[in-house]
């Protein structure tokens, strides 16, 4: 089974005065949290988050090095 992050936050990777590289794809900073709590950060292109719709809160797994949106299914409390 493979592992489900909550995304944290999602940040545009910042290039300075000098600016993106003309043949550079836009990329993001996403902030995810495990399970145990344990954050981490993941570069991903900014288009596939957009393709998948993938926004803060989402729930997530990397698979062959880019973010899926995960359809977490809720539990039923009595």
């Amino acid at each position: 089974m493979k592992e489900i992050y909550r995304v944290i936050r999602i940040d545009e990777q910042d290039f300075g005065c000098e600016g993106r590289p003309d043949d550079a794809q836009p990329m993001v900073d996403v902030t995810l949290r495990a399970k145990d709590g344990t954050e981490q950060i993941f570069q991903e292109k900014d288009i596939l988050l957009y393709q998948r719709e993938i926004e803060e809160g989402d729930a997530v797994f990397v698979e062959e090095g880019h973010l899926q949106k995960a359809w977490v299914i809720p539990e039923f409390s009595e």
